[in-house]
C-alpha cells in the first residue's frame, strides 16, 4: 500500500510539469497543491501506527460484501441473472452487490465526513488566510481515494470469473465527476449548517440508513414497482451512479445514459447551490466556533 500511494504522488508530480500550459491562476494552482498535501494527510493520519494501515478501508468494504452476500444469496437464496458473468453463482451476486456498494460506501464516508470537518478544525477556522473552502473537500477525496482499492479488487475478481475485461472501464471518469459533485455539494451544505445546528451530523446518519434502503443496491432496480421505478431513477442521484457502475464494470455496457444525465444536472447544481450557502454562512464561522 505504501508503495501505491509513492506511485500517486509521482503520478502528481508529473503531471505537475504540464502546469504551464493549462489557463489557471497561480491562486487556484495554490489551492490545489494545498488540498492535495491535506488528503494526503489526512490518509497518513488514519491509520497511523496500525499493522495494516490503509488496507483497513478495503478489508471494511470486503467484511460488508461478505455479510451483503451471505444474508441475501445464501440465507434469501436471492439469484441473479447477470450479464457478462456466470448466472446462479453466490459469488457472481456478492460482485453485483459490491459494484453498487462501492459509490455508495465513498459517498456516505465522504459526507459524514465532510459535515463535521469545519467545527473539527477550529484553529484552522480562526486563520484569516486560510481557505476554509477546502475543508469540506478533504474527507471527500480522502475517501473517494479509499474506496479506489475496493474498485481495483472489484476489477480484479470480474476479470478471473468473466475471463474479460470490459473496454467500458474507460468511461468510469464520467461516473466518477457527478459521484465527487454530488457528494461535495452535500459536504459543503451540512459542513456550512452544523456550525450552527449541531444536530445535523445525527440528523444525516438517520437519513443516509433511510435513504440506503430506498437506493437499489441490495436489491435489483426490477422489484421496484413500475410506476415508483422512474422516480427513484430520475431523483435518486445515487441509484443512478450505482447502476451505471455496474453497467460499466460488470455488463460492459450502459443502459441508463438518460438517468446518468440527470443524475449529473442534478450534482451540477447541488454543488452549485452548497458552496453558495457555504460560502454566505463562512465569514460567521470563526464567532461561532
Amino acid at each position: 500500500m505504501p508503495e501505491l500511494l509513492l506511485r500517486m504522488r509521482g503520478i502528481i508530480r508529473k503531471v505537475g510539469k504540464f502546469r504551464r500550459w493549462l489557463p489557471v491562476s497561480e491562486q487556484w494552482w495554490a489551492k490545489l497543491d494545498l488540498l492535495r498535501t491535506l488528503v494526503r494527510r489526512d490518509l497518513e493520519a488514519r491509520y497511523k501506527g496500525s499493522i495494516l494501515g490503509n488496507l483497513w478501508p478495503l478489508l471494511n468494504q470486503l467484511s460488508q460484501l461478505l455479510i451483503y452476500t451471505y444474508v441475501f444469496s445464501i440465507v434469501l437464496k436471492v439469484k441473479l441473472s447477470l450479464k457478462g458473468l456466470p448466472a446462479n453463482e453466490n459469488l457472481s451476486f456478492g460482485l453485483w452487490l459490491f459494484a453498487g456498494l462501492l459509490p455508495w460506501i465513498a459517498f456516505t464516508g465522504g459526507l459524514m465526513q465532510s459535515s463535521t470537518s469545519v467545527i473539527g478544525q477550529p484553529n484552522l477556522v480562526k486563520k484569516v488566510v486560510f481557505p476554509l473552502s477546502l475543508l469540506p473537500l478533504v474527507p471527500i477525496l480522502s475517501t473517494f481515494i479509499e474506496s479506489s482499492f475496493g474498485l481495483m479488487a472489484l476489477i480484479f475478481f470480474v476479470a478471473i470469473i468473466s475471463h474479460t475485461l470490459h473496454i467500458t472501464l474507460a468511461l468510469l471518469p464520467l461516473v466518477w465527476i457527478p459521484q465527487l459533485l454530488f457528494t461535495a455539494g452535500l459536504g459543503y451544505l451540512t459542513a456550512g449548517l452544523t456550525v450552527f445546528l449541531r444536530d445535523i451530523p445525527q440528523t444525516l446518519g438517520v437519513v443516509i440508513n433511510l435513504w440506503f434502503y430506498l437506493t437499489p443496491i441490495v436489491y435489483p432496480a426490477e422489484v421496484i414497482p413500475q410506476e415508483w421505478r422512474s422516480l427513484v431513477f430520475w431523483f435518486n442521484p445515487m441509484a443512478a451512479i450505482a447502476q451505471v457502475y455496474r453497467d460499466l464494470i460488470l455488463a460492459g455496457d450502459v443502459s441508463h445514459w438518460g438517468e446518468w444525465g440527470v443524475a449529473s444536472v442534478i450534482s451540477v447544481l447541488l454543488f452549485c447551490g452548497g458552496f453558495w450557502v457555504y460560502k454566505k454562512l463562512r465569514p460567521a464561522f470563526a464567532d461561532v466556533i
